[in-house]
């Protein structure tokens, strides 16, 4: 009786703790309840002072009454670009929306000055096969993550494509998030609806004429890559997966069981396959918590688990980033070392010795898995780089 006693005192004391570890990034979730979201806001493009970044999309939203993409599902692919304008009075790595929107501040505000709706594949594969040839036939393609607006993962990613200079064309996946922070049970099946949507715009880019094509993905997009990766495979479309130079998983929330057998059911990786981590990640804490498996991809302490895939797990725990659930497209330091990334893949195509010269931090070889613990010490331009 004792000892059933102690036991119940132990783990309410265990849970007690984890609450509390919890809290910081529940209260985040309460809070961005209570703040505006990001919308789209257009103005013509000789009022803005800064460059532009032009974005092909691909999405599974519907649209709304006011001619914007909004939370419900979509079964068709809706095709279209749009034109961001990135201003020029910012924090690397901030994405500032107008607090008015009938009154932008074009120096401060991220910004639209064209949209283009695409009624037909042909029109859209068209002007992407013309931005293709403008750029050595690269794309890349970004998918956001859990509890996003149309425009916050639209024009995170035109940040994401200035502050890093990503080379080749830009182009967005956007699936129907419900853009509610206490909406995530919804967002996992939102998620899966438009597994098949990312799949078709690959193919479409890839018709277009990319030769090179690298998908990037933050959050709960990561698994959402991923099983559109999966679904490319049992296809045996080898053709397609041939295409795909590189995969980068940023935070990814996924359960790292389901990622093993899904990399299993793929086959070889694409290479470079690079994920983003930290166990400091206070969000991916969170999602553990809300569906009873602590072990998140993005959020692991042990990569041993990962041993026998080809993967390069970089630890962005030493970068500071609130929950640390977006370092690597919100810290200035960690912006600036990933800036070098032809260095990187260029470490990551060699052996550990080049790795260790290339990158700031501690490198650890798991068999055929690397875990580089990054360093805001930058061993590559001799300079401290601000966490």
């Amino acid at each position: 009786m004792l000892d059933r006693a102690r036991r119940k005192a132990d783990t309410l004391g265990m849970k007690k703790t984890s609450l509390r570890r919890l809290l910081p990034a529940l209260a985040l979730a309460l809070l961005t309840a209570c703040t505006p979201r990001g919308t789209i806001t257009i103005v013509p493009p000789e009022t803005v002072p800064g460059p532009i970044v032009p974005l092909f999309v691909g999405t599974t939203r519907q649209l709304d009454v006011g001619g914007l993409y909004g939370p419900d599902r979509s079964e068709a692919l809706h095709l279209a670009r749009y034109d961001i304008a990135i201003p020029p009075a910012r924090q690397i790595g901030k994405v500032v929306f107008p607090k008015r929107p009938t009154k932008p501040d074009p120096q401060t505000d991220f910004l639209t000055t064209a949209q283009v709706f695409y009624p037909t594949e042909m029109g859209f594969r068209g002007d992407l096969s013309r931005a293709l040839a403008a750029n050595d036939d690269e794309a890349v393609i970004f998918v956001h993550g859990f509890n996003n607006t149309f425009a916050e993962g639209l024009y995170r990613f035109a940040q994401l494509d200035h502050d890093l200079q990503i080379p080749g064309v830009a182009v967005h996946y956007s699936w129907p998030s419900a853009a509610q922070p206490l909406g995530y049970v919804q967002d996992r099946d939102s998620a899966l609806f438009a597994r098949d949507g990312l799949e078709e715009l690959i193919r479409d880019v890839a018709k277009a004429g990319a030769k090179r094509i690298v998908l990037v993905a933050h959050s709960m997009g990561g698994q959402l890559t991923m099983e559109a990766l999966r679904q490319i495979a049992l296809r045996g479309d080898q053709g397609l997966m041939n295409r795909i130079d590189g995969v980068v998983l940023i935070s990814p929330d996924m359960d790292v069981d389901v990622f093993r057998m899904t990399a299993k059911v793929i086959g070889d990786l694409p290479e470079p396959f690079i994920i983003f981590g930290s166990p400091r990640d206070g969000v991916l804490r969170l999602s553990g918590f809300i569906t009873g498996q602590q072990g998140r991809l993005g959020a692991l302490e042990d990569v041993t688990k990962l041993a026998d895939l080809d993967v390069t797990y970089l630890d962005v725990a030493a970068f500071r980033d609130g929950t640390g659930h977006f370092t690597a497209g919100t810290s200035p330091g960690l912006i600036s070392l990933i800036g070098k990334i032809e260095d990187v893949n260029a470490a990551f195509r060699g052996d550990a010795a080049a790795r260790t010269g290339l990158l700031p931090g501690v490198v650890i070889t798991f068999r055929r898995a690397t875990r580089i613990i990054l360093s805001p010490v930058s061993q590559i331009t001799g300079t401290t780089l601000s966490p």
